[in-house]
């Protein structure tokens, strides 16, 4: 392959942040590159001045405003000459005397800064409170020990025999101080951590509740003899051994799923993934139009000052330097203008096959693979694959990888083909509206796709669940 074709294909796979990326390191290393600005106002300097002066007449008659009325209240209200020890200064001011905060860059760039500082982690908040207990030099060791081997769940991964055999021999710590130590760190907040299973830190956070908590104890014992049972989902069992009733068995579960079983998360750092749409789809007059995002590169252009100065006879090592140099230029942005060209035909191809998922949605998306797109385009499925990786459609329906329209197919009894991602989409909404008390399962589901004539085997269905992140059907059953 030549160098351009590298360049072109390179450029075709990257993202857009990638892209940003690219160009801007092209625009420092090559000085006949420039970004096309738009000139729209022929005196930036004396519009500088303009924009400064007012300003400044701005900042001036905001402070003779204040002066004017600071002088009209003090003029109304007079201040006595001799005033008592303890008087405070907000007593005798005016309430509009003072004058109002300024809102400028130190304000907005601290409201910034306390919005996106780096939250605090467990370790750190549970060192925090560790710092205000009253402990012993020996307790403490044993605490730091414990608070170490604590995940960002809460939860222990080491056990109490491992932590004890960590220290040295000649400390002389036995268990029972290790175990009176962990029960102090199982008071920290939140409510559950340095717990050595689920079972523990759901009993830890109902040790924590008020005395007088409606069915405290009843939760209290089906945590510690029937938590196998209700992983399960096997109430009558439950209400068999407690001898409650269903009303009564409902408003326990409903104060065991107040319980968090992974307290520590609650300090765990949110990651914020950005993503930057590469084509717009809109529908105008009734047609669906694609569209290139205007701001996910700047517009480049050749500068027309260095190239001027580029002679043809010259083999001087300045000439060569501007001559390659331009030819690199010109390479580059051939090569954005390929991608860019290429990006728009594929996600047109795309919009034009998927027009039903853009009107009704997943359950109308049709089956689409690779091969159709390079067929369409008159393209090479490799070059195609490279397009819809990492690339953003935002569409009415929400913005979606440029892949997320390609899966396969099933066939229908009817003849036709349905998308995977339909099926899914059917097996969620049948889930959304199952019965709680007798949930669907897979081979139920099976049946009912059927009966719509699709034909899925009862393996597919359980794949497909799991994809979807919809558990068992014995565990989404539910007390209603």
């Amino acid at each position: 392959m030549t160098p351009q074709l590298q360049q072109a294909i390179r450029l075709l796979q990257l993202s857009t942040l990638d892209l940003q990326q690219e160009i801007q390191q092209a625009l420092d290393s090559n000085p006949l590159l420039e970004v096309n600005e738009d000139d729209s106002t022929s005196d930036p300097q004396g519009e500088e001045e303009r924009g400064q002066s007012t300003q400044a007449e701005e900042a001036t008659q905001e402070k003779e405003d204040w002066q004017e009325s600071a002088t009209d209240a003090s003029s109304s209200e007079t201040m006595p000459d001799d005033l008592p020890v303890d008087t405070q200064w907000d007593d005798l001011l005016p309430s509009g005397s003072a004058p109002p905060a300024p809102v400028g860059d130190d304000f907005s760039d601290s409201d910034f800064e306390s919005r996106n500082a780096p939250r605090e982690s467990l370790r750190e908040q549970l060192l925090w409170q560790l710092n205000l207990a009253r402990l012993s030099d020996t307790d403490r060791l044993i605490a730091l020990s414990i608070i170490d081997a604590t995940d960002g769940t809460g939860r222990l991964n080491l056990s109490l025999e491992e932590i004890l055999e960590s220290f040295d021999a000649e400390l002389d710590i036995e268990m029972d101080e290790v175990v009176a130590v962990l029960h102090r760190l199982q008071q920290f907040e939140p409510p559950g951590v340095c717990t050595r299973d689920l079972q523990e830190c759901l009993l830890v956070q109902l040790q924590q509740l008020p005395p007088s908590t409606p069915y405290l104890e009843q939760a209290r014992v089906i945590l510690n003899r029937h938590l196998p049972q209700l992983a399960s989902g096997d109430f009558k069992q439950i209400m068999r051994r407690t001898r409650l009733k269903e009303s009564q068995l409902r408003d326990v579960l409903a104060l065991i799923q107040t319980l968090d079983p992974r307290p520590g998360e609650t300090f765990a750092p949110e990651e914020v993934e950005y993503v930057v749409p590469d084509v717009f789809v809109s529908k105008k007059d009734g047609r669906w139009r694609v569209e290139l995002n205007p701001d996910i590169a700047p517009k480049l252009r050749i500068n027309s000052g260095y190239a001027s100065l580029i002679k043809r006879a010259d083999n001087s090592e300045d000439n060569t330097y501007l001559r390659d140099n331009l030819q690199e230029a010109r390479w580059f942005l051939k090569s954005l203008q390929s991608r860019n060209e290429t990006l728009m035909k594929v996600a047109t191809k795309i919009v034009e096959h998927q027009r039903n998922f853009l009107e009704y949605g997943e359950e109308a998306m049709k089956p689409l693979v690779l091969h159709d797109i390079a067929e369409a385009v008159e393209m090479h499925e490799s070059t195609i694959s490279r397009v819809t990786t990492q690339k953003y459609m935002h569409t009415p329906r929400g913005i979606f990888e440029l892949k997320y329209f390609f899966s396969s197919h099933v066939s229908t009894t009817s003849g036709g083909e349905c998308s995977s991602t339909a099926i899914r989409a059917l097996i969620k909404k049948l889930v959304a509206a199952e019965n709680p008390r007798k949930p669907l399962s897979d081979n139920k589901i099976t049946q009912l796709l059927e009966e719509q004539g699709i034909k899925v085997a009862r393996r597919t269905i359980a794949k497909y669940r799991e994809t979807l992140q919809i558990p068992p059907s014995n565990e989404r059953k539910r007390l209603v």
